[in-house]
């Protein structure tokens, strides 16, 4: 079924701050029942780079996580505002968070993070023709950056060390795409 099955009655605005609108649905679900539905929108979208060398290597990005309260290991990511390029985005976050510049750039997916309670939407590019720059980091951002090679990274996938999800669907599928 392609139609949508959901009945929106009325959408109350719970909280918003410059990164994402909390909203409760009164709505009538696909039994027909009045229920409620919470929703969180995003007003950037996520953009997501593997850099990847001549010699194979990559680069992730080790910081700690609020949200989780946890330290993890990423593929260099960041937002992108809401109706700007993404790819131009993908660029700044690269530039950004690595020094990296890259030369050429292939999409290589689009996720949904979250479905059932976010509009969240996040895009994942190879990035090759690397020249290496200086970092801009954003003031909030405490980084650690780790060159290694791509089959380790892909080894830290899948030993659970990564859990990121946009990390994890982007460097499956960059190890498809370069033949691991």
């Amino acid at each position: 079924m392609k139609e949508n099955p959901w009945n929106t009655k009325k959408k109350i605005l719970v909280y918003e701050n410059p990164w994402i609108k909390v909203e409760e649905n009164q709505i009538i679900n696909p039994a027909g029942k009045d229920g409620i539905y919470g929703t969180v929108h995003f007003k950037n979208r996520a953009m997501a780079i593997i850099p990847i060398d001549k010699n194979g290597d990559t680069w992730l990005i080790g910081q700690f996580r609020y949200s989780l309260n946890e330290y993890s290991w990423e593929i260099p990511m960041g937002g992108g505002p809401l109706g700007s390029d993404f790819l131009e985005s993908a660029k700044r976050e690269l530039k950004e968070e690595t020094g990296l510049i890259a030369d050429k750039w292939t999409e290589l997916l689009k996720i949904h993070t979250s479905n059932s309670v976010t509009d969240e939407v996040g895009v994942v590019y190879l990035a090759e023709g690397l020249t290496q720059g200086e970092t801009e980091f954003e003031e909030t951002e405490i980084l650690q950056i780790r060159k290694l090679p791509f089959r380790e990274a892909l080894e830290m996938v899948m030993s659970g060390e990564i859990t990121d999800s946009i990390s994890l669907a982007g460097i499956l599928k960059a190890a498809r795409v370069l033949g691991y």
